[in-house]
């Protein structure tokens, strides 16, 4: 079927006329809604439209935990407390017997923390400093090694890449 010219005309005219009549709902004097400001003259934030949605309430505080904190594998960090200096020259004198009694106990590098194991460095009068690597929960802090090489097997093989590196074992 060919259409010719005129019939496609006045397809196109009844198309125009039709679009021609459409407003928008209410009329062409119906009011349209304005933005609202963002803020008025005097500084004071702009009225709210409704009710606040609000989901549920976000907890403020964390349960506390027995193992402490745990860090990043990939690298060492402070480890801000947790465990202290203190614990970790506690369990060196306990487990150790690299101290001597009563000696008087620099620490030269505070304990720095990675996964859950952490590395400290301290120093003795009249002896090389010794490297401390422990791991574990503050409370429950466990000896791993120490000494001026602390490269063990067991830190080779289970401690998280910021302790070997910080110990400076080989790859």
């Amino acid at each position: 079927m060919r259409r010719t010219p005129l019939v496609l005309a006045v397809v196109a005219l009844a198309g125009l006329v039709l679009s021609a009549g459409c407003e928008s709902p209410g009329g062409p004097d119906a009011v349209r809604p304005q933005p609202l400001p963002l803020a008025s003259p005097q500084g004071t934030r702009p009225p709210t439209l409704g009710p606040p949605t609000l989901g549920p309430p976000t907890p403020t505080l964390r349960p506390p935990t027995t193992t402490g904190p745990v860090f990043s594998e990939a690298f060492a960090v402070g480890c801000n407390g947790y465990p202290t200096a203190d614990q970790v020259v506690g369990v060196l004198r306990r487990t150790s017997g690299l101290l001597p009694a009563r000696a008087s106990v620099t620490v030269l590098a505070q304990p720095q923390c990675s996964g859950q194991w952490q590395f400290t460095v301290v120093s003795v009068p009249d002896r090389e400093p010794l490297q401390v690597v422990t791991k574990g929960a503050p409370a429950a802090l466990q000896l791993v090694t120490a000494g001026t090489d602390v490269c063990s097997i067991p830190v080779r093989t289970q401690a998280p890449q910021g302790i070997r590196s910080l110990a400076r074992c080989p790859a």
